[in-house]
């Protein structure tokens, strides 16, 4: 087994982007483009959409045998994305008037809420959470 170093600062590279594979990448690209307020890259095809913003890209891959992930399931999930959020209940209403399914807990949040993230699934059936800041 390779050994990384373990320097501050030290790195073998850079994070280039963060690829989710799903059945229909225009569709999801779209869902993701509306919800962080980047710009669908316009160099992309049937099999591939991207995001273009600063920093690391959000891509979108087609996969013919996807399956989504089961919320509650045993299978590991491999992978969520965290978004921060400054109002649960605006959060809740914006993800959920894009197409995200709400999946733990699935009604909208109370006005006491003393759990400071939610769970969603994408359109695709990525699990995904609405996180308030200070969580």
């Amino acid at each position: 087994m390779t050994q990384v170093a373990e320097q501050p600062g030290t790195s073998a590279g850079r994070l280039g982007s963060v690829v989710l594979d799903c059945p229909d990448p225009l569709e999801l690209a779209r869902f993701y483009s509306t919800l962080f307020g980047l710009e669908i890259d316009e160099h992309g095809d049937d099999d591939w959409r991207s995001l273009t913003g600063p920093g690391s890209t959000l891509g979108f891959r087609r996969s013919e045998d996807y399956v989504p992930a089961t919320w509650p399931g045993t299978d590991a999930q491999q992978l969520h994305l965290d978004l921060v959020v400054e109002d649960l209940a605006s959060g809740h209403a914006t993800v959920v008037a894009l197409g995200a399914e709400p999946l733990d807990p699935v009604d909208a949040p109370p006005a006491e809420n003393h759990r400071g993230w939610r769970i969603y699934a994408d359109p695709a059936g990525h699990p995904f959470r609405i996180c308030l800041d200070s969580v």
